[in-house]
């Protein structure tokens, strides 16, 4: 089968498919997409609300207690409390409906999740930890989204079993962590980046198995270096005193050295770790899996995923959060744990032979239910004997094709594609979306995704942010009760909060830690760690490696290379043709830095 190019049904770029591509849609007997990778991946992001929360009432029978939810007041869902939901108090069968075959498949689905009660966030097997969403065991932690056992955590997005951290990003195994993007197995790492195996350092970029350091890049096996220049001990505890660590002013100064260096140090194209016919970035013990990203624990014949991995197979179009035993998947978020055939699904786990559904969990052979817990044979939440339900569904099937959804762009959704835009129960500025695969708003409606205005009351701001304390020192328990003034006033485009305040548990580790309070709030601090990470895209891009330096001369080589002259290897990597970094092929990058 040869490759073949299409052009996306709604950015109208041509994307490849290729024939280990094809092999795949025939396993899971799909057609090919009509719309591109990212467009696939923007579309079911829209899916994912992960920080946009609000409150609502309970709609429960007998309750009517505030709720946080991730559905905003206006939207057209019933929402329920996490324990009434999960209870046997009712049952999403008895909102099954007939399959009206009069009707678009789409549109029958977003008339029937108007009716099923959702959960107020996805917050599943949580101790002490009602503020957590798309989180899966977590103890004691508070603002921790898409993340999977987890303890005493808070603010932080992407944590896989890591505990006593504060606003981290895709945290790996860490712990006394803060202000850390894509770092694994480290313990007090503070202000760092794509580092490994690190402890008591500040301000590190890929380094591995370093200590008391501060400033530094490319480092391997360090201790006691401060922007990448040898110390003794003691001559390194003077230094480090003297940088004033302790205080935003002193971190101010160390931030903008460190910022300089980076600049001038190389990048590896990706960072790609004991694994085998990979492509993509941060992924570790992966086997043919390309344009993977934030994969971890195993992941094999994949493509085009996204943030999972825990002995995944088979899996296209796939997460965020998906993985741990999952096989055979297809355009799915949230997805896993040991579930198997799986197509256009959000939140489903531990299910066999599904096709879209949502929230549903210990099921099998189901095809456009919600909120169905242990069950089989449904269709549109409606029960159905095998033979009835292996009847029905191939006509289904063929009449998502004959008599498809159009939304109001004329785009055309048949059998094979994802829940359209239109019935996601989120706006693309609520969803994952905007972080991932950013637009503006006029881009965002062009292209037809629902953009929500929300009305922002103003915070009584109690100590403007020009009077927040250079230090902890001295910062008593009433800070809690205070409400501090971002730095940002609301003038940025980082959904801004304008006010935030502090909380006991986040208190105390900044006395722990000897960390000044934060002077942004968590959404415009959230937005400046996204600015750390390469997004989940992959260019073609040559070596930058001239001989004995980089081609933009910033960065002189320490060694001799294989090569002669300017490096030939070409590669695939997340590093955009128009940024600023160096970026070497893993050949010259081992010479200069493993």
């Amino acid at each position: 089968m040869n490759p073949e190019t299409k052009t996306c049904k709604k950015c109208q770029n041509d994307f490849t498919v290729t024939p280990e591509d094809f092999v795949f849609y025939e396993k899971m007997h799909m057609p090919a997409p009509t719309f591109c990778y990212e467009c696939r991946s923007r579309r079911r992001m829209m899916w994912r609300n992960e920080r946009s929360l609000y409150k609502r009432k309970c709609q429960a029978p007998g309750h009517s207690e505030d709720l946080i939810t991730i559905y905003a007041p206006e939207k057209y869902v019933v929402v329920y409390d996490q324990k009434y939901w999960w209870s046997d108090e009712w049952d999403p069968t008895d909102y099954g409906q007939e399959y009206d075959f009069n009707r678009p498949f789409f549109e029958q689905f977003k008339e029937l999740f108007s009716q099923v009660p959702q959960l107020a966030l996805s917050n599943s097997n949580a101790v002490n930890s009602d503020y957590c969403n798309v989180a899966d065991q977590s103890k004691n932690c508070y603002m921790a989204l898409g993340t999977y056992k987890i303890e005493n955590l808070s603010y932080v997005n992407r944590a896989y079993e890591s505990k006593d951290s504060v606003d981290v990003y895709v945290s790996f195994g860490n712990e006394l962590c803060y202000e850390c993007v894509s770092c694994s197995d480290s313990y007090h790492l503070l202000y760092s980046r794509d580092s490994v195996g690190c402890r008591d350092s500040y301000f590190l970029y890929d380094c591995k198995n370093c200590s008391d350091c501060v400033g530094c890049t490319n480092l391997r096996n360090a201790k006691y270096c401060i922007f990448n220049e040898q110390y003794t001990k003691e001559e390194y505890e003077q230094k480090k005193k003297e940088l004033g660590l302790d205080s935003q002013a002193g971190l101010k100064k160390v931030r903008e050295q460190f910022e300089e260096l980076y600049t001038k140090s190389i990048h590896e194209f990706a960072r790609i770790a004991k694994s085998v016919d990979s492509t993509g970035d941060n992924i570790i013990d992966t086997k043919n899996s390309h344009w993977c990203f934030d994969l971890f624990g195993g992941m094999e014949d994949s493509k085009y995923s996204h943030w999972g991995g825990l002995q995944a197979k088979d899996l296209y179009d796939a997460g965020p959060g998906v993985g741990d035993g999952g096989e055979l998947m297809y355009d799915v978020t949230d997805t896993g744990i040991q579930s198997a055939d799986i197509a256009f699904t959000n939140v489903v786990y531990g299910s066999h032979d599904v096709r879209y559904s949502v929230f549903c969990h210990g099921s099998k052979h189901l095809f456009g239910c919600i909120g169905v817990r242990s069950q089989e044979y449904c269709i549109l939440n409606k029960k159905y004997s095998k033979e009835e339900y292996e009847e029905l569904i191939p006509k289904i099937k063929q009449h998502m094709m004959d008599m498809p959804y159009v939304d109001k762009k004329g785009r055309v959704y048949t059998y094979g594609e994802f829940f359209p835009e239109e019935t996601a129960p989120m706006a693309f500025n609520e969803s994952i979306a905007i972080d991932y695969f950013p637009l503006s708003k006029k881009e965002a409606e062009a292209y037809g995704y629902p953009w929500r205005e929300g009305e922002k009351t103003a915070p009584q701001i109690t100590i403007k942010n020009e009077y927040i304390p250079d230090t902890i020192e001295g910062v008593d328990d009433s800070i809690t009760k205070e409400v501090l003034e971002c730095a940002h006033k609301g003038a940025c485009e980082d959904n801004c909060s304008v006010g935030f305040r502090i909380i006991p548990q986040e208190l105390e580790f900044y006395r722990r830690l000897k960390i000044p309070l934060p002077t942004m709030c968590f959404s415009c601090r959230h937005v400046s760690r996204l600015k750390h990470k390469k997004p989940l895209r992959l260019w073609k891009r040559k070596c930058q490696c001239a001989g004995e330096h980089s081609d933009n001369g910033k960065y002189q080589n320490t060694t001799q290379h294989q090569h002669e002259g300017h490096c030939p290897n070409e590669f695939e990597t997340s590093y955009a043709p128009d940024r600023e970094e160096i970026v070497y092929c893993e050949q010259c990058y081992n010479a200069e830095v493993v």
